[in-house]
This record gives structure tokens, sequence and C-alpha cells, in this order.
């Protein structure tokens, strides 16, 4: 095993790319171990979304010593956090990047103290920290890397004990949170972090797939290619018949290699040749690769050119003139969109902003005068990101948001603060909870009145989930099995049979009670109106004193939503 005392900007790059590249590849392995057997595990999904954007950011970043390296990765993924588990992680690389501030680069004593900065800022960020979850694994990540540091200066002997005190916090989680153990699974948040710090270790040891390797890591080399993109698409006035060269071509070769080879690589013969070809030329290569990215009309025999050298290991080739007018059609949208928000807003001080799937859904907020619903929910967290952008496309001087789903509360917080206006986060859970907060929404209302108001309204409701089992499980004493009907009342599953009709209704028998007055059942894309008048004919024949609303949500996943009132 090779010995590295001290991580560049080069090892630094590797690192985090090749953790976002082992989100991405093992995110559906994370989200199947949600403890709930319902289609909504998407820690996976989140965090490796949220590592991806700290990748770009650190890929695009152009000062190259660690600490700013460092400080674009952080950035990255606090802007594309998706979820609790994408939060705590752009968390955990906060405090990782607070400790590296102004290195060039990194010892081992470093990285230890980077880890254990992370794992208490991450701690800090969670308002009631639970162990059994990733907090768990960071922190005895960030212990072992603290003890052995007194005894290496070696950041790959390091980065080794740390992945073995994250596996082994990981294997602890069942014993320290029983619905784990219940279940039979590790914290999947933990998960996702083991397989980035394993990364970590893996790019400083070389121990990594050929595959992987693959994965651009010269943040330089990344930030000239994404500046001749922009200088060639991103003027939405740009005519696209006037782009001279109109393939925007990409090849990767491996220098040497293949059947095709034939020509000795010589850098001043292989760039003329394609200086003949087009514009915009970028020419990069070590020993064993050449990069080449072109802007041509040609690009059939750039690619043959590569060819000569050595074997093709990436061709890309995209249409500038088809995506330039995409840019300019999605600059017209955006424009009429931003109009269309402006000016539903310019009549309130106050801009109500939900998340929720479901175009009914979404209607539903708007009538009882929601300004702005972002499409999101139980499959896909919006980001930090979207969250700001909503923000501020609603030019209103306050806002509050209903997330609607406990996985966005730290998005949503985080986003509140990143802004310059007044905000407050309702905290509904359920999209039922937030259309009952509305009902206590006065437009005129000072911005703290209007939310405790609301999380005063939202408590007023009962709400439950029907959807189905994606897995066999055992939960509380109860044997589920994969395609069984889940009733999911206020977040707990009361509610197995085999027949999704039989579900609701015994969700409803359930939640009714002597004060119960009005149920309203929100059915989902793939139900039929008749289904639901079905559903609404049970409810009253169990008390015909009750008033029973239906309305067409179209959500996914969720065949009904149903609240008591």
């Amino acid at each position: 095993m090779t010995k590295i005392t001290k991580i560049t900007n080069v090892e630094f790059g590797k690192m985090i790319n090749a953790a976002a590249t082992a989100l991405a590849a093992n995110a559906d392995k994370i989200n199947k171990l949600n403890v709930f057997p319902v289609p909504d595990g998407d820690t996976g999904t989140n965090m490796s979304l949220s590592m991806a954007s700290g990748a770009q950011y650190e890929r695009d970043a152009l000062d190259t010593n660690i600490g700013a390296l460092a400080k674009a990765t952080s950035k990255g993924l606090l802007m594309g956090a998706r979820g609790n588990s994408g939060v705590i992680l752009s968390q955990i690389f906060r405090g990782f990047s607070n400790s590296v501030d102004g290195k060039e680069t990194l010892s081992a004593r470093d990285l230890a103290d980077a880890l254990m900065t992370g794992a208490q800022v991450a701690y800090k960020s969670v308002m009631k920290p639970t162990e059994g979850t990733i907090l768990t694994v960071i922190r005895e990540a960030a212990s072992k890397a603290n003890k052995i540091v007194d005894e290496t200066d070696d950041v790959v002997e390091l980065m080794s004990a740390v992945n073995e005190a994250a596996q082994s916090a990981l294997a602890s989680t069942p014993d320290l949170l029983p619905v784990l153990k219940q279940v039979g699974v590790v914290d999947s948040g933990g998960q996702g972090l083991v397989f980035v710090l394993k990364a970590f270790y893996q790019a400083l040891s070389g121990d990594i797939s050929e595959e992987d390797l693959k994965t651009p890591d010269n943040a330089e080399l990344e930030q000239m290619v994404k500046e001749l993109h922009a200088g060639a698409q991103a003027n939405s006035s740009l005519d696209p018949d006037s782009i001279v060269f109109g393939y925007c071509t990409e090849v990767m070769v491996q220098i040497g290699k293949g059947t095709t080879y034939d020509h000795e690589f010589d850098y001043d013969t292989f760039y003329n040749h394609l200086a003949k070809l087009g514009d915009s030329l970028l020419v990069i290569n070590d020993d064993e690769i050449v990069k080449v990215h072109v802007h041509t009309e040609n690009p059939g025999e750039v690619i043959s050119w590569g060819t000569h050298f050595g074997s093709l290991v990436k061709v890309k080739v995209d249409n500038m003139r088809d995506q330039q007018q995409a840019v300019i059609d999605e600059q017209r949208a955006e424009e009429a969109q931003v109009s269309k928000i402006t000016a539903t807003v310019t009549a309130s001080e106050t801009a109500v902003i939900a998340i929720a799937a479901g175009d009914g859904v979404a209607e539903l907020f708007k009538s009882l005068g929601v300004h702005t619903v972002i499409s999101g929910g139980q499959t896909m967290n919006p980001s930090t990101s979207d969250i700001v952008d909503a923000i501020n496309a609603t030019n209103a001087k306050q806002v509050l948001i209903l997330p609607n789903n406990s996985n966005i509360f730290m998005a949503a917080d985080q986003a509140a603060d990143l802004v310059d206006v007044p905000v407050r986060v309702v905290k509904t859970r359920t999209v039922q909870q937030g259309l009952t907060a509305m009902m206590g929404y006065n437009p005129e209302a000072e911005l703290s009145n209007n939310a405790e108001e609301m999380a005063s309204m939202m408590l007023e409701v009962k709400s439950a989930q029907v959807t189905q089992a994606v897995r066999d499980t055992s939960l509380d004493g109860v044997n589920i099995r994969h395609g069984d009907w889940l009733g999911i009342i206020d977040g707990k599953i009361e509610v197995v049979t085999k027949k999704m009709q039989n579900t609701a209704i015994e969700a409803v028998s359930q939640m009714i009670d002597s004060d119960s007055e009005i149920v309203t059942v929100i059915f989902g894309e793939d139900v039929k109106e008749k289904d639901a008048k079905k559903l609404q004919e049970a409810i009253l024949s169990i008390d015909d004193a009750l008033e029973v609303e239906i309305h067409e949500g179209k959500q996914p996943l969720y065949p009904f939503l149903i609240s008591v009132e």
C-alpha cells in the first residue's frame, strides 16, 4: 500500500469524485434500506444527488488549494442537498471545509481534525441527534481518525482505519435504534456515508476500479471545458443557424491501445490536424490518456483521427444548434413563468410555498392561497437550491413554507437561512396537514402570527396514506408481504390488508370518532374516480352524518390520501 503523507488538490479531487461515483452506483441499494416498506425510500437518491452537486462545484473551482476546493464542495453539497440525509451530509462537509480553510494541502492530522469538525457540525445541525444514524457513523469514524493519527502520518493508513471504523459503526446501528433491529436493516444514511468514506480510502490507496478512474478528476480541465460550452451555448439571443461549427465533440483516447492503433502519439501532429476541423479546440494528455474537446462540423473525422492513436474510452457528441434552440425555448418559458409568479404575488406581501406531488394536489393548494408549488415530496425531495430559487422567484417581502414531508424540513430550514427575506417553515408532515394549515392563513397577518396559526390548524387533522408494500418485512409485530396494501396513519403503519379499498376503509374507521365531521379523500394518478366514489359510499355507510369530499390529486405512489377533521 503506497504511503501518502500529504493530500494535494489531485488526491482531493479523486476522493470527492470517487465518493460521488460510489453513491450514484449504490443509490438503489441504499434506498432499499428504508425502514418502512413503502415506495418512498429515497435516501440513496438524495445523498447521490447531493454529492453529485458537491463534486460538480469541486470540479468547477478555479483555485487549486485544498481549502478552496473543500469550500466549493461544501457549497455544492449545500445547494444540492435533498432530504435530511443530504442535508446532514452537507453539514459534515461544511465542518470539514471550516477545518481546512486556507490550507494548501492536508496532512494526516489535518484530515483527522477535519473529520472531527465535520462530525461536530453535523450533530449541531440536528435539533435532536439520534444515535444509530449517519451521525453515529461520522462520530465513530472521526474518533478513530483522531486516535490513530498519533501513531501514523500516512493518510492512506488513516483512511483505512476510518473506513473500518465506519463499517463497524454502521453494523452497530440496529443495536442503537430499535426500529432498525426490528426490520433487520442498518441505517440507510449511515450506509451512504460508509460508501463515501470507503471511496475516499479507495481513491487514496489506488484500490479503485478502472471504470472509476475514467471519471474526470481534473478540476482545471473541467472548468475550461465548461467555459467553452458556455461560450457557445449560454447566449439565448444567438441564432442557432449562425453557429459555424455545430457539433461539440469530446473524445478520450487511451494512447497506444486497441486494434486501430497505428500512429505513435505526437502532440503537435495530433493537435494540428484537429485544428483544421473546427474551433474551441482543447487537447490535454498525459502518458496514457489524451482528451479532446472541439467544435466541428465533422465529428466522425475527429473520432476517426483519435482511433489512429489508441483505443476510444469515451465519445460524446452534442448538436449545439439544437441545444441553442432549447436554451431559447427554455428562456422564453422561464420568463413567462416568472412573469406569472410575480403577477400573482404583487397583491400580497406574503407568499406561501408548498412542496407536493401531483397536478391536482398542486391545484388544491393554489385554490387555498398558495402562491408557488414545488413539485416533489415522497419520492423526490427538492434541494435547498430549489427552495431558495422558489423563494426568490416569488418576489415577496416574506415567505411561509409548507414542506408537507418531514424529510424536507432541514432543506427548508437551510433555504430560509440563505435568503434575504424573512421566512418561516410550518412543519407540516403530510399534504393533508399542509392543506389544513392553509385554513389558518391570513394574507394580511404578520409572518409569525401566520406561522403560529397555521401550525395550530394542522394539529386539527388526522392523516392517512394508502400505498403498497415494496418488500417483505416485519414491523411492530406485524408481518408485511410485498404487494400488501398499507394504511399509514400519522406516520405509523396501522393497517395491512390484501386490497386497496379494504385498507382505505379500515384506516378511516380507525381515524374517525364522535367529534369527526369531515373526511377528505384525494385520489391518485392510478385510481379512477369510480373507485374514489366507492370509498365515499363505504365511509358514509360507517357514519352517514359525515361530510365526505373527493378530489382528484393525480399524486403518484399513494392511491389515496385521506384526512379526517
